[in-house]
């Protein structure tokens, strides 16, 4: 909504007095021309889908003013990563990557740039006042010089002036001005998304590289244990206690392990320097994980994090924040587009003393002052004008679609995080049983293949069974912590140090 313009009148006794009335009337909101500003309609439903039962705390019967997510519950956005993640070694490498990741800084060094540049825009509002000294001296030729002048002219001032100053009665400077500020609160938006991307990248590749480790354990154990095997059937066969197939099938094996041990050292070696490069330092020895206990001991395996309503969204995931504040801004960039068919005043002013002579330039009589108020009216721009005006509503109209999108992007990474939460648990339950099944089938199938009641083909089966098994449960495992940390990302935690109620309840001590 408009601003009604107040007039304002003055009495002409001075063109100083005159030119600091405009000067006074231009740093006042006297209107402004950027629209009311509505945010856009939730383009998600009010509840997150029910896929996953109520147990699990994803279907919240709360209302949607209730911030805080299940039954009161503290929001995942203001558990700290310090308290989410219980592995000190987790945390320390958390610490290094805020400290030297690149990405961070670059985040970091956008907003001061952006901050700069609202500085700078926010400066236009005032004039920009000026001392000025000068001096001039002219020789006229003695062919062309009037008589009685002489050949040499000099003149000399002192003064301080406003030059050009804009007098922002339609609020365009303002408007742009909303539209720095907007774009600055945009960038502090997506420094705060780059942190929590970069917590949750760290503790995903610390995870990664924990679970490789334990890959790998498992393929020298059972590059071990068939070795043995090998050694004992090669033994049998020079006896004749077993036939050449036992002892080519108990070979292969063994090298199905070399092959397996391999990889899983190659694949460490990446996962190190993935983890290396998110971190922005070469990690110590000291503070990478081994195997599986590091990895169970890096969050709590019981965790329940409270998702809250897809509303609470729009208040903690920065993502979100950033989109609507660029939509903001271009809310502001209408104003601005709107102001420019209006008239442009702008002042030119200044008071001092002149004299033809260094010693006259104080002395009475002396003084000097200009005042230049300039009024431009746009009568025919070739289209310019209602060209900006569109090309500012269209980038308006895509902010409102980004700012949509990020909504539902954040709706389905919510979305699906809970809906995986309790069906990788069912999973691990089932993958720990297939495990212990195998294990058992193993050692039945190899004490009748020592026996001599069936074939080595058979204990080989079952041994094969039970390394796929053994694999697949730490995939499994993987996935069910990684997709804990997942969610609390989306869900915007990542972003405070320490839990925000423990730091409420030292204050009220």
């Amino acid at each position: 909504m408009l601003k009604t313009c107040q007039r304002v009148s003055y009495r002409p006794a001075s063109y100083l007095r005159a030119s600091l009335t405009l000067v006074l009337l231009g740093t006042i909101d006297a209107c402004t021309m950027i629209p009311a500003y509505q945010r856009p309609a939730l383009p998600v439903p009010e509840h997150y889908p029910a896929s996953v039962g109520v147990a699990s705390g994803s279907v919240p019967s709360t209302p949607a003013s209730d911030a805080q997510g299940v039954s009161g519950a503290q929001a995942a956005a203001d558990i700290g990563w310090r308290e989410f993640f219980t592995d000190d070694r987790l945390r320390q490498l958390i610490a290094l990557a805020l400290d030297n990741n690149r990405d961070l800084r670059v985040a970091v060094l956008d907003i001061e740039q952006s901050r700069a540049e609202y500085r700078i825009q926010r400066a236009g509002l005032l004039p920009d006042i000026e001392a000025t000294a000068g001096a001039d001296s002219v020789r006229t030729p003695q062919s062309i010089a009037a008589p009685g002048l002489p050949a040499v002219t000099r003149d000399y001032s002192v003064g301080v002036g406003v030059s050009a100053y804009e007098i922002d009665l339609f609020g365009r400077l303002r408007s742009l001005t909303a539209k720095a500020r907007e774009t600055l609160l945009a960038t502090e938006e997506a420094r705060r998304n780059v942190q929590i991307s970069l917590v949750a990248e760290v503790a995903v590749d610390y995870l990664a590289l924990a679970i490789d480790r334990q890959h790998l354990k498992l393929a020298e154990d059972t590059l071990h244990s068939q070795s043995e095997s090998y050694e004992l059937t090669r033994r049998e066969a020079e006896i004749g206690a077993a036939s050449d197939l036992s002892l080519r099938e108990a070979q292969t094996t063994v090298q199905t392990a070399k092959v397996d041990v391999a990889r899983y050292t190659g694949q460490i070696a990446q996962d190190v320097n993935a983890l290396n490069l998110v971190v922005g330092a070469v990690i110590p020895q000291e503070l990478q994980p081994q195997g599986l206990d590091d990895a169970l001991h890096a969050l709590d395996p019981a965790s329940e994090l409270p998702v809250g309503l897809p509303s609470v969204l729009l208040e903690r995931r920065p993502d979100v924040l950033e989109a609507e504040r660029t939509l903001q801004a271009a809310n502001a960039n209408i104003g601005a587009a709107r102001a420019a068919f209006f008239p442009s005043i702008t002042l030119t002013a200044s008071d001092g003393t002149a004299s033809n002579a260094l010693s006259g330039l104080f002395a009475a009589g002396s003084r000097a002052w200009t005042f230049a108020p300039q009024v431009t009216l746009p009568i025919f721009t070739g289209g310019r004008n209602r060209a900006n005006l569109a090309s500012a509503r269209a980038a308006h109209d895509i902010s409102v679609a980004k700012y949509e999108h990020s909504i539902q992007t954040a709706f389905r990474e919510v979305a699906d995080g809970i809906a995986l939460r309790e069906s990788l648990k069912g999973e691990l339950t089932a993958q720990q049983d297939l495990v212990t099944a195998s294990g058992e089938a193993y050692k039945l199938s190899d004490a009748r293949f020592r026996k001599g009641v069936d074939s080595y083909l058979n204990a080989l089966d079952s041994q094969h069974a039970l390394y796929t098994a053994q694999q697949n449960l730490l995939g499994v495992e993987l996935s069910r912590m990684s997709n804990l940390v997942t969610l609390y990302q989306a869900l915007g935690g990542g972003w405070l140090e320490h839990d925000s109620t423990a730091h409420v309840a030292q204050a009220t001590q």
